[in-house]
């Protein structure tokens, strides 16, 4: 039985997915349908956690929009999500950044990694 959901899970993973981690700008480009029209939209903003793994794997990006702090939750190997686009790294020491969340302005940055 297990066999057969992990063989179900893999042919639904997509082949190439970007290098990304916790910390990282990303831009995420999503499919938004709209009646019988679909384009894309890009959302840009820091990657706050990852979790689960395999085909449930999912990601949240956080972003501020007028003041206000918008996150959105991304399945990895969706089919509505078209790319994830790395603009700048991140240097952090957790795994999830829930403490981004309660401040604002040049304190809600990320320090960038230089290698």
């Amino acid at each position: 039985m297990n066999d057969i959901i992990k063989k179900i899970e893999s042919e639904q993973l997509k082949e190439t997915v970007a290098e990304f981690h916790v910390g990282d700008t990303v831009k995420v480009y999503g499919k938004i349908k709209e009646g019988n029209r679909e384009r894309i939209q890009v959302f840009e903003g820091t990657v706050l956690k990852r979790q689960g793994g395999g085909s449930r794997e999912t990601f949240t990006v956080r972003k501020n929009s007028n003041g206000i702090g918008v996150e959105k939750t991304w399945p990895l190997h969706s089919p509505n999500v078209e790319k994830v686009e790395v603009v700048r790294r991140g240097k952090v020491r957790r795994a999830k950044l829930f403490y981004l969340r309660d401040r604002v302005g040049k304190k809600a940055k990320v320090k960038e990694l230089v290698k």
